[in-house]
């Protein structure tokens, strides 16, 4: 069987690679490239950062579609196309001659990031190996967590050696030359299937067969992931820009940064080990809490920033496998890439709009005001989770 020749080590190691490489030259680049941008062209900063908030917008619209194709076809050929899509926006970034056609290519990333980040990614693994994903999408995150450590000092690099233009092409580079072809060569092909009418079987853990996406818990999960993606998108575009408004030179706020890394790696490895045993909801709790920690830390100016941010990262680190099994857990195998599609839909447009919306706070409130935001969505999190809580079974 083809599957079996193709080993779930080297699967799982080439997703990670081309995912390092997707988050870093699209969801992280302007957390770098946003000031050089700016400086350069005079552009405004809520339109350099603008132009990312329509792209995620794109891949928002695009997520049920991809989920579905993925559900009939198999993720080889999607996320193939996606390295094609973010090569040519970062194309036209690195020659953008005007405002309107760097918008225009970040819309093209955006398809690229609909196609080929985390939500297409743990479809592919999912509809490849079922239930046995859960672990497989835990070493998955554990590639993608190093995205700002490894993206973020290499961006501060190519500005400094080729400018912002030249790092965007770089990007671009490695996107045909590394990514697509792990996309085609390591990713197994798949037979199509079937249009099913059924999004979701009971899993494994729940006591309820959820068979409506206007389920409940659906509904819970929808936002739970929309919110954390609200503050994950704020977090990774404007970290740098918090923490050198905050008096940081820009080498220590992109080193303190590059922490978060690190810190998502060993939660995640904790995640591994202990996870198996426990229901996710129990890693959902605890991200949620630890989110919520360290966003205070940073609100209150507590002395110890990379204390604050090993905690968030932590959280965030949790967040992400939490994404992936949560629902393979709740909902069970049968049409998951389909359901992640549609779960991913609001997560996304809650993602897209929220960085443009902290840059205008940012301007009119300061550091103070994007922080207290970031707590309040923070504390509405816990809730939430605290909701779901109470409505799976968590044995």
């Amino acid at each position: 069987m083809e599957r079996n020749r193709h080993g779930h080590r080297i699967v799982v190691t080439a997703l990670g690679v081309t995912q390092i490489l997707a988050w870093g030259s699209s969801y992280y680049l302007l957390a770098v490239l946003a000031a050089p941008i700016g400086s350069e062209t005079g552009w405004s900063a809520a339109w350099v950062i603008g132009a990312l908030s329509l792209g995620l917008l794109v891949e928002g619209f695009l997520s049920p579609f991809v989920g579905d194709a993925i559900e009939r076809y198999g993720g080889r050929l999607i996320l193939a196309g996606s390295s094609v899509f973010m090569a040519a926006g970062l194309t036209g970034l690195a020659a953008a001659p005007s405002l309107p056609f760097y918008v225009a290519s970040w819309l093209v990333i955006g398809v690229g990031m609909g196609a080929g980040l985390y939500d297409a990614a743990f479809s592919t693994l999912g509809r490849l190996y079922g239930l046995d994903a859960r672990r497989l999408i835990t070493l998955l995150t554990l590639f993608g967590g190093f995205a700002s450590t490894v993206c973020w000092p290499l961006t501060a690099f190519l500005v400094g050696e080729l400018g912002w233009r030249g790092a965007c092409l770089f990007y671009a580079l490695a996107h045909l030359c590394i990514s697509l072809p792990l996309h085609l060569f390591a990713i197994p092909r798949e037979d199509r299937r079937a249009r099913t009418g059924s999004l979701a079987g009971p899993g494994p853990h729940g006591t309820f067969a959820l068979r409506s996406e206007r389920s409940e818990v659906f509904l819970l999960l929808a936002v739970a992931f929309a919110v954390t993606s609200s503050i994950a998108a704020i977090v990774s575009v404007h970290l740098v820009t918090l923490l050198v408004e905050r008096g940081s030179a820009l080498a220590v706020a992109v080193g303190l940064g590059a922490l978060m890394g690190p810190s998502q790696v060993a939660a995640r490895l904790a995640e591994l080990a202990l996870g198996r045993r426990h229901h996710p909801i129990w890693a959902m709790a605890a991200s949620s809490v630890l989110i919520g920690a360290g966003i205070l830390l940073l609100w209150v100016d507590a002395p110890f920033v990379g204390a604050a941010i090993v905690i968030y990262g932590g959280g965030m680190g949790i967040r992400s496998i939490v994404r992936g099994t949560m629902p393979l857990a709740v909902f069970g195998a049968e049409g998951y890439a389909s359901l992640m599609g549609r779960l991913a839909m609001p997560s996304l447009l809650a993602g897209a709009a929220s960085p443009f919306f902290a840059a205008v706070m940012l301007e009119r409130y300061g550091t103070k005001g994007v922080l207290a935001l970031l707590f309040m969505l923070a504390m509405t999190n816990i809730l939430v989770v605290a909701a779901l809580w109470s409505r799976v079974d968590r044995k």
